[in-house]
């Protein structure tokens, strides 16, 4: 018998949501995907251990015994391997995932903050996109995850997988070069198509930008010319005097201050978001489940960047 440890955890999901599509979300996979594991899972098992047939999903009697044992098999694994990585936590640093432009322009003010609070804290910074990152935290490959939150975003990180929370609130704004005047090469609220430095379709902060777009009659002038994962792409053109973006606030703090970009709208395009801190709660390393509780007692002020 072959079988994989990702497919008894996909078996335990689907049991939780009884939702084929629901547990491919949880599990970050698409449902045709997360299908083709069940059915491998069950053609290693010779058994039939989902009843389709039912709306919600239900699991057969054989899969109603078979979940016992996949349930103490991911518990146990989990157990063990969270005991591994956590020995010696003290000692090693601290693998930390984050959004890119959280890495540049966040995390070496942040982290030097909250070593205030913690005392010395090896890290190693993870710069990647959330989906990967998502991907690492789960699968227990990093210990924390940094990374932007918009509770009016389509992509949300279940709440009891992904405990979290704030330690930061700050905006997207829409910004610009000035022209001679001083007053923005490219305005909101002038009349004509605007030239737009976007973020790509994957990208959360792109995702957030679309949102505050979708019923307001700018999204027709707005003509995409250029586009980038990263927001610090995004300020190197706009820069250049290219179009208009949407940056956050402290990667464009200092340009602002010397005039070299300029508030492209009024505030009503501003985008207030927070940044949250992520763990997840199916890996179990004595580590950082202790620097976890540390954190939530911290005043506030030496969580926030």
């Amino acid at each position: 018998m072959n079988l994989e440890t990702k497919w008894l955890e996909d078996f335990v999901a689907l049991n939780g949501t009884r939702s084929f599509s629901a547990a491919a979300r949880q599990r970050h996979v698409t449902q045709p995907a997360f299908s083709r594991r069940i059915r491998a899972l069950e053609e290693a098992v010779g058994a039939t251990l989902v009843d389709r047939s039912t709306t919600p999903v239900s699991l057969t009697p054989e899969g109603q015994l078979f979940l016992v044992t996949a349930r103490h098999l991911v518990e146990q694994l989990n157990e063990c391997l969270g005991h591994l990585r956590g020995l010696g936590m003290a000692n090693e640093a601290l693998d930390i995932a984050a959004a890119h432009s959280l890495a540049l322009a966040f995390f070496p003010r942040w982290i030097s903050r909250l070593q205030k609070g913690v005392g010395e804290l090896p890290t190693r910074l993870l710069a990647m996109n959330v989906g990967d990152a998502i991907h690492l935290l789960r699968e227990g490959n990093c210990d924390l995850m940094l990374a932007y939150h918009d509770p009016y975003a389509t992509m949300q990180l279940d709440s009891d997988v992904f405990p979290s929370f704030s330690i930061g609130q700050i905006s997207l704004l829409p910004v610009s070069v000035p022209g001679r005047d001083g007053s923005p090469k490219y305005n909101l609220a002038h009349e004509g198509d605007i030239p737009l430095l976007a973020y790509t379709q994957g990208a959360l902060l792109g995702r957030s930008v679309r949102m505050l777009l979708r019923h307001d009659p700018l999204r027709m002038r707005l003509r995409t010319v250029y586009e980038t994962a990263m927001a610090e792409g995004l300020k190197g053109m706009a820069l250049q005097g290219v179009g208009v973006a949407w940056i956050p606030d402290f990667c464009i703090r200092q340009e602002l201050k010397e005039g070299h970009l300029v508030r492209a709208g009024e505030s009503r395009w501003d985008i207030p978001l927070e940044i949250r801190l992520y763990r997840c709660a199916l890996v179990h390393k004595p580590g950082v489940e202790r620097l976890w509780r540390q954190l939530q007692k911290l005043p506030r002020d030496f969580l926030e960047g």
